[in-house]
């Protein structure tokens, strides 16, 4: 069997399950910071997405930042990514670093990506086995990349855009952070929030470890957007900035944009 194409970029556990034999089925364990060990487990046949070795640029000032091209492609070949697979992705949380590398694979050019619904918690709440994870050499994939510059934006991007009118800068942190009533995680980094930005903890999105039925964030979404034709989406370090970007996309909401810094970037370069 072969997947043509997907038809969603969110999959039900069920669904990866009946298709686990497709041929061009690549499913990716995006678990963010995970120690490969002969006791880890995964589903079967994952294949370890390395979000902040493999797929950042390590010699950036700030965590998770967008790797090179070049970089993306050279790591996903050795994934064994083609052009022609399907992928599909989770994390141990249910749906956090699994939303990044989505995006990413949009910000260089793969469509036939989507996230596991509920990730690995709901994988075995519901009954399906994991496995072991073994040494694997993949064959090299045919995987080309393409840069869509405009789903991404920087400092000085996200400060042009939150002066216009038909731009709404979305903060996914919770409200006691964006509210500055607790610290930051990040030891050193000033709270605050980016100017004119309003906030969408990105919990807000979730039942469980499964997002919300469409109907429930169709009406998140419509009630934060009043006329604006286009959003940002910031965070901590942008890593839940494109779980909000999942949300408003299952919502047919287009002119999406994550700001790759997030606030890590932005509250370190504003007084």
């Amino acid at each position: 069997m072969e997947i043509k194409k997907l038809n969603s970029d969110l999959v039900s556990v069920e669904w990866l399950h009946k298709s686990s034999d497709a041929i061009n089925l690549i499913v990716l364990d995006a678990t963010i910071n995970k120690v490969i060990s002969p006791d880890s487990t995964r589903i079967p046949k994952a294949r370890f997405f390395d979000i902040k070795q493999k797929f950042s640029d390590v010699s950036a000032p700030f965590p998770s930042t967008l790797p090179s091209k070049e970089q993306f492609q050279t790591e996903a070949q050795l994934l064994g990514i083609n052009n022609d697979s399907v992928i599909v992705v989770y994390d141990d949380k249910g749906i956090y670093s699994s939303a990044r590398v989505w995006w990413l694979f949009k910000v260089f050019g793969f469509k036939n990506v989507a996230v596991l619904d509920g990730g690995l918690p709901q994988w075995q709440q519901d009954g399906f086995q994991v496995e072991n994870y073994t040494d694997t050499v993949y064959d090299l994939g045919d995987f080309v990349a393409e840069f869509h510059a405009r789903l991404m934006t920087d400092f000085n991007g996200v400060n042009e855009f939150r002066n216009e009118k038909d731009t709404l800068v979305v903060d996914a942190r919770s409200e006691d952070r964006f509210l500055c009533k607790v610290d930051e995680p990040k030891e050193g980094l000033r709270r605050g929030s980016i100017p004119n930005s309003k906030n969408l903890p990105y919990t807000v999105l979730f039942n469980g470890y499964k997002m919300k039925s469409k109907d429930v964030l169709q009406t998140i979404f419509d009630d934060l957007v009043e006329h604006e034709t286009q959003m940002v989406f910031s965070c901590g370090s942008g890593i839940t900035a494109c779980i909000l970007a999942l949300g408003a996309t299952l919502c047919n909401y287009n002119n999406l944009i994550v700001y790759d810094g997030s606030w890590t970037e932005y509250g370190s370069l504003t007084p």
